[in-house]
């Protein structure tokens, strides 16, 4: 099932960091995607630039085993973070990371690869609503793009 995404740019700004990018629609190698570009910077205690987006309410992944992201990028890696209606602090997802290169690649992203973060409640897939692709880690040139994102079945 293809999700209809809205995406919205969030940066360690929210919390005093100088991390810079940002996100725009762009047509790359024959396909329209989301990119998020920027600069990830530690300074500051910061450290991440992100595009966000919340599901649509209609949407239920109970019966859904992960998702697949359509995506190229620069060979860095990137975390998908998630987030469940079971989290009430901004810092607690669930995660994993991928590496998409230079070529639109497809990548499957069972939810058991998903490790839960300063949380122990387990990840619950009926209470998915929102998820994150972050630009995370050390100081780097961030560019990532989005084609689509599904959630598949086993």
């Amino acid at each position: 099932m293809e999700l209809d995404l809205n995406w919205e740019y969030v940066a360690d700004t929210v919390m005093g960091g100088v991390s810079q990018g940002k996100i725009a629609a762009v047509s790359i190698k024959g396909r329209d995607a989301m990119q998020l570009t920027g600069q990830v910077s530690l300074e500051n205690d910061g450290g991440f630039i992100q595009m966000a987006a919340d599901l649509p309410p209609a949407v239920q992944a109970k019966d859904f085993a992960g998702l697949e992201v359509d995506a190229t990028g620069n060979g860095e890696a990137y975390d998908i973070r998630l987030r469940t209606t079971d989290l009430a602090r901004p810092w607690q997802s669930y995660r994993t990371a991928f590496t998409p290169g230079p070529d639109w690649g497809s990548y499957r992203l069972p939810f058991s690869a998903f490790k839960p973060h300063r949380t122990d409640t387990p990840f619950v897939a009926a209470n998915l609503r929102r998820l994150g692709i972050v630009a995370i880690g050390h100081a780097f040139a961030a560019n990532i793009s989005v084609a689509a994102v599904r959630l598949y079945r086993a």
